[in-house]
């Protein structure tokens, strides 16, 4: 019997298999990235410092959140990845002025309000069988959410900084749903439970940061369908069955600045 063929697809980048296939395969299929700007770096560091708040009220101890905040300077300072400093309008002193501004409003505004239960939770690969000997491994450690106990049962709110992220003091939920939904059926699979939905804490990296948070979502249906309706794992079997990787010429990522195929791509000219 022929051994399947398996794909490892991280919870996080599920989104963008939708936005553009042919971008998703270049970076995630065969491996080409793009070095990512200081605006990236900001989410990054933004991340890494309001977990270890969110990690220490988890385990019932008191931090100060100028304690936490030095997890954002150090990480802006000395990333790990690559990062092109060129690549957008953002100094690393004005992210990190904006990223402090930020992480101290999260720390007084948002994260008092929440009832965490995990913070950087691992989780259990998932095995989706898309037929013909193709399998998507859905993979993910939730860096970037956490899971709330609230009224209506256990919700999965996910942080997401960026300029646009709020919209007269609104966040954006708009093309959420992927990857929050990977997240509730991982979170599921791994815990034997099942949650309840999902919201976005949106951080916007403005020259005036602002912090709003979206109502409970359900964005597992988006994953899985309903009524007979398919949901994204049914699109995306046809994909990996078929290995093609639709363009999307209209993506707003469609620019150099953004994908890492600009250059070996003719579907944008």
């Amino acid at each position: 019997m022929t051994a399947p063929t398996v794909f490892k697809v991280r919870a996080s980048s599920w989104g963008a298999l939708f936005d553009c296939a042919y971008a998703w395969e270049w970076t995630h299929i065969l491996g080409k990235g793009k070095a990512a700007g200081v605006r990236a770096l900001l989410g990054t560091a933004l991340h890494a410092s309001t977990a270890v708040n969110d990690s220490a009220l988890v385990q019932g101890e008191s931090i100060k959140p100028s304690e936490s905040a030095a997890v954002l300077v150090d990480t802006l300072n000395h990333p790990e990845f690559d990062v092109d400093y060129t690549a957008d309008d953002l100094s690393v002193r004005d992210a990190e002025r904006i990223g402090l501004s930020l992480h101290a409003m999260y720390c007084a505004q948002v994260a008092p309000r929440m009832h965490y239960t995990d913070v950087e939770t691992a989780l259990d690969p998932m095995d989706i069988d898309c037929g013909g000997g193709i399998v998507v491994t859905l993979t993910g450690r939730m860096d970037r959410a956490r899971v709330s106990k609230t009224a209506a049962g256990l919700v999965i709110p996910d942080l997401k900084s960026g300029r646009a992220v709020i919209s007269q003091g609104y966040v954006k939920t708009k093309g959420r749903s992927a990857q929050l939904g990977a997240y509730q059926l991982l979170y599921d699979h791994t815990k034997g439970v099942r949650t309840s939905g999902a919201q976005v804490v949106g951080l916007s990296t403005t020259t005036k940061p602002a912090i709003a948070v979206s109502p409970v979502f359900d964005a597992r249906r988006v994953m899985v369908g309903g009524d007979g309706t398919p949901g994204l794992i049914e699109y995306a079997a046809d994909m990996f069955r078929s290995g093609l990787f639709p363009p999307n010429p209209q993506s707003n990522l469609c620019s150099r600045k953004y994908c890492a195929r600009w250059d070996y791509c003719h579907f944008h000219e």
